[in-house]
């Protein structure tokens, strides 16, 4: 059975920090990217990092470009994204889900899913 569980959130006053992890499961994990994405009410889910299959090069999106870090350990099959000077806006529920085909921050693209981990920051 395919898993991906996400840990690591919470709450944080603004400019803190916090390190989420995605534990894989039931799948290759070398074979697969893997991405992580957020969602804030009312706001569609949008790609914010992923690192790619094989190489596993880093990618990231402007807005947490030089806060966020994302980094993999194969042999835990873990995900984690370090986040740095948090801001309000970074509120939402943050999710992991990997894919094999593409490095792409298009979550339709996405195969497998994590159930998602809270994280607020406030002002």
């Amino acid at each position: 059975e395919v898993q991906l569980v996400e840990s690591g959130g919470g709450l944080v006053q603004a400019g803190g920090s916090l390190r989420l992890s995605c534990a894989a499961s039931g799948f290759t994990f070398d074979d697969y990217s893997i991405g992580w994405f957020r969602q804030a009410p009312g706001k569609e889910r949008e790609g914010i990092s992923i690192i790619s299959k094989g190489d596993r090069r880093a990618l990231y999106v402007d807005s947490v470009r030089g806060r966020f870090t994302i980094s993999s350990d194969n042999a835990k099959k873990t995900v984690y994204l370090q986040m740095n000077r948090l801001k309000p806006e970074d509120t939402a529920v943050y999710y992991c889900a990997a894919d094999r085909i593409l490095a792409t921050m298009n979550p339709l693209m996405y195969d497998y899913w994590g159930q998602g981990t809270q994280v607020t920051v406030s002002s």
